[in-house]
């Protein structure tokens, strides 16, 4: 939930400067220029080209970063989204030269992060015991066939390939923790006895 409020509110300070394209693009866009603006890895992430990219990813958001949220602490959820979401943007701008912003390429590396870091799915390649290039080759593929099967025509497939593959290779590495979930403690306020 936390995600979605700075999405929100950085996108409050895209609507405002959005008639300032040089200071916009300067904050908020991850693009091939120079100075390379070291913000921008960060600032890209949260920022969005318009409200329907904003909803759309707030609605694949919402489920997937309550589930991976439940079972792993908030330090490393929010390294993870940054870190995945930097490298895959990072990944599309150099491979095409074109700018990027969005959340999408760190929230596929979040689902990525539940297909590969689950029991079921764990148990599944160890069953077959293979390499470790075996199975880089098996979330590489695999991240090919969700890539095409979400895109669109003006949508960053690279930094989606990026952001799913270290999903896949960051779950199946259980870098966030155990996928059981934490329990929630209650408080109160009632004195013990109660």
């Amino acid at each position: 939930m936390q995600t979605l409020i700075v999405m929100a509110v950085v996108f409050l300070f895209q609507t405002v400067l959005q008639p300032f394209q040089l200071v916009y693009h300067t904050l908020f866009v991850l693009g091939p220029t120079f100075p390379v603006r070291p913000w921008s890895l960060v600032t890209s992430i949260y920022s969005h080209a318009g409200l329907s990219h904003l909803l759309g990813n707030a609605l694949v958001l919402v489920p997937v970063g309550l589930a991976v949220e439940s079972f792993t602490s908030r330090i490393r959820y929010h390294a993870f989204f940054v870190l995945t979401g930097a490298i895959a943007g990072l990944t599309e701008v150099v491979l095409t030269g074109h700018g990027v912003l969005g959340a999408s390429a760190a929230i596929f590396a979040l689902l990525g992060y539940l297909v590969a870091g689950n029991p079921v799915s764990g148990s599944v390649l160890d069953s077959f015991d293979l390499g470790r290039r075996a199975q880089l080759a098996i979330f590489a593929a695999l991240a090919v066939v969700v890539t095409f099967a979400t895109g669109a025509p003006g949508v960053a497939l690279i930094a989606h390939f990026a952001g799913f593959l270290l999903g896949l290779v960051g779950g199946r590495l259980g870098v966030l923790g155990t996928t059981e979930p934490r329990r929630r403690t209650e408080v109160t306020n009632r004195p013990p006895g109660y």
